[in-house]
């Protein structure tokens, strides 16, 4: 995902922002719903690929194509809790657009950026598709076998010549950041890889989760307590860490662990379950760096960045994952209830004192009470999302093969996809995609004496 720059960022973007608060219930879903159908149309008004001329899948300056591929996600999993259908058909247009050749979400006007975590945010979205059963498109690929295609392309990428293993940041070598193994990529492939497992039984599936778990452990990607750090570098062979903390990071993972419990507790793998159990709760417990704002407990905030309003594009949006992750892992692990539910309540009711009708509705900074001006698809999305994921107690959660799973299931997809060769004139850093930092600053601010943004072990 391609960082923004952060002087701009910075300032915000210049839009109408709404003044009247949202009316919202906590307790009542009929509430619940009515303010998320404000909500999505609301973020409806920033796509613009359904429009003549324009392309399905992309969103307009400054946003990048990651962040729609999340905003099909957020508009599937709208769709799941509210039974309200209306982006369906924009939902299923963008994504059949977006698959490219190979036929794993990699469009060749995507090659000079394309991450990883980039692909894999496609990939997350036919996933929830398949999960959630929304209906395959007839003559393409199911939802499903695009998941599954992500994971088969992204298999061979795994590198173990450099630090024992992981992802790279970046798909092709020639790309900056390519020496880059950052959390999100494989936080990404380990979330998808789980959540194959689970949709399918498939023991290859949880040898892989299990498998960019580990490795993320070893290099300290993930502390002892649970604690996610954004990257390391194979040039130190991955011995220096960036020990920035991100919401999304910290979710991706939640809902992995979520995914390899469930499957482990249905197939009465008691050993594997009571370790997924404790990695579940464990995670859980980590969040709590991101709900401790003075004055507004258990709200979320993104503490790397929003209270000193350096929060670019990409980050805006970050919150949105880690409440989407926190309602999936309540549904696939519904013991979790109860440590997670107050969190997301005290959170959208925050979100909504934030929101109102339109295009810029939804401020940033739910903590802070009353809209802050600062809007954008990042803001909207991540409203919707904390609001959204409120409704997990109506609907019956994530199905798989053997319960009612609906999309064709092709374990091939993708694995005869060989290697890409694309070749492009150098490129600048400033043309990057990537985990919401620039390489080079990863070196110069993180790894050197950026001590306003780091939080330590």
């Amino acid at each position: 995902m391609r960082p923004s720059n952060l002087v701009f960022a910075a300032v915000g973007l210049l839009s109408s922002f709404a003044t009247a608060q949202l009316e919202f219930n906590v307790d009542d879903p009929a509430s619940i719903k009515d303010a998320t159908k404000v909500v999505a149309a609301g973020l409806r008004e920033w796509y613009t690929g359904d429009k003549p001329g324009d392309v399905p899948g992309n969103l307009p300056d400054p946003y990048y194509w990651w962040l729609c591929g999340a905003m099909m996600n957020s508009f599937i999993d709208y769709w799941y809790y509210t039974g309200d259908d209306t982006y369906n058909k924009i939902v299923q247009q963008a994504m059949v657009h977006q698959i490219g050749i190979p036929r794993a979400f990699m469009p060749e006007n995507q090659t000079k950026t394309l991450g990883n975590d980039d692909q894999a945010f496609w990939g997350m979205a036919a996933m929830s598709a398949a999960e959630n059963k929304l209906p395959d498109v007839e003559g393409e690929m199911s939802w499903l076998s695009l998941a599954i295609a992500v994971f088969n392309t992204q298999v061979p990428r795994w590198n173990p010549e450099t630090c024992g293993g992981g992802l790279n940041w970046q798909i092709f070598r020639f790309n900056p950041g390519f020496d880059y193994k950052n959390t999100i990529s494989n936080g990404c492939f380990f979330n998808i890889a789980a959540r194959l497992a689970k949709y399918t039984g498939n023991e290859t599936y949880v040898e892989w989760a299990e498998k960019a778990w580990d490795w993320q452990y070893s290099v300290g990607l993930i502390s002892t307590d649970y604690h996610f750090f954004d990257g390391t570098s194979e040039r130190q062979n991955c011995t220096e860490k960036n020990h920035i903390q991100w919401t999304y990071n910290a979710g991706i993972h939640m809902a992995g662990a979520a995914a390899l419990w469930n499957m482990s507790e249905a197939k009465g793998d008691t050993e594997r379950a009571g370790r997924w159990r404790e990695r579940l709760g464990g995670v859980i417990n980590g969040t709590d760096i991101f709900f401790q704002q003075q004055g507004a407990p258990d709200v979320m905030i993104e503490m790397a960045c929003e209270r000193n309003g350096l929060c670019d594009h990409d980050q805006r949006s970050f919150k949105a994952y880690l409440a989407r992750w926190m309602g999936w892992s309540m549904l696939a692990a519904p013991w979790t209830r109860d440590r997670i539910m107050p969190k997301l309540r005290a959170s959208a009711v925050a979100a909504a004192q934030q929101c109102g009708p339109g295009k810029g509705g939804c401020g940033l900074r739910w903590w802070q009470g009353g809209n802050d001006k600062e809007v954008g698809v990042g803001e909207q999305m991540s409203a919707l999302e904390v609001m959204q994921n409120l409704l997990v107690d109506q609907v019956s959660g994530p199905v798989g093969l053997d319960n009612g799973g609906i999309s064709e299931n092709d374990p091939t997809a993708g694995s005869d996809a060989g290697p890409v060769r694309v070749e492009h004139d150098s490129i600048t850093t400033g043309d990057k995609a990537g985990a919401a930092i620039l390489t080079l600053m990863v070196f110069a601010v993180f790894f050197g004496g950026g001590a306003w943004l780091i939080m330590s072990e």
